[in-house]
């Protein structure tokens, strides 16, 4: 019974062999240590891009995740000042709560296209949301702002609130949030705070030379 097995095991391995040669999966003798080599350098520079971009931070909800682009630095920045920091992170706004697929489908095609808009340094002065985004990020706002968004009384306050919430997006009235006014590439410095991503763990706020000048003057 176990020579038996062992045969099976041995014809089915010999067919797998036979079926990959045929659909030329397997290369000739002679290129195979070519072929293994050039395998193992696509494998280690696969693994060096994903370090190197930090592609793991992408899954977690860290906003910090969203400046590993550079080009994201003005919103990441005016975000941290802004009154939603403190209930209302990147994912939260920008990515579907339907379902958890969902928001991970989107996101990942998201990050795709934004990746290669940045690979190619095709990114504009100033970055507008296209439609698949306004349509969630409009969505997210109704999502949070439900009350607000329904409340009778608001309806005598604001002149003609009904249309202005149902036919048009939120951002058209409420243009600062949670970004501010100016959001293009040349607007906006890197703040005092650092961004993990781009610091060195010996980062300093002080500049050296002025730390040697207030001791200096000790």
């Amino acid at each position: 019974m176990f020579r038996l097995r062992i045969e099976n095991d041995m014809s089915q391995t010999h067919n797998l062999k036979k079926k990959l040669f045929k659909l030329s999966l397997i290369p000739p003798k002679k290129w195979r240590p070519a072929a293994t080599v050039l395998i193992g350098a696509i494998f280690g520079l696969g693994i060096y891009m994903v370090r190197l971009s930090n592609a793991t931070s992408y899954i977690s909800d860290d906003p910090q995740a969203c400046v590993n682009c550079h080009i994201m630095t003005p919103q990441y920045i005016t975000w941290t000042r802004s009154s939603h920091r403190e209930v209302a992170h990147c994912n939260d706004c920008h990515v579907p709560h339907d379902n958890i697929a969902n928001k991970y489908f989107f996101k990942a095609k998201d990050g795709l296209y934004h990746s290669t808009i940045f690979t190619l340094r095709a990114e504009p002065q100033v970055i507008r949301a296209l439609e698949p985004s306004i349509n969630v990020i409009q969505n997210n706002c109704i999502r949070c702002h439900e009350n607000q968004v329904t409340d009778a009384k608001l309806l005598d306050v604001v002149e003609n609130h009904h249309p202005h919430r149902t036919d048009r997006i939120c951002w058209e009235c409420h243009r600062e949030v949670p970004h501010g006014k100016i959001r293009s590439l040349a607007s906006v410095g890197h703040q005092i705070e650092p961004i993990r991503a781009h610091a060195p763990p010996d980062l300093e706020i002080i500049p050296k030379w002025l730390k040697e000048s207030m001791q200096s003057k000790k």
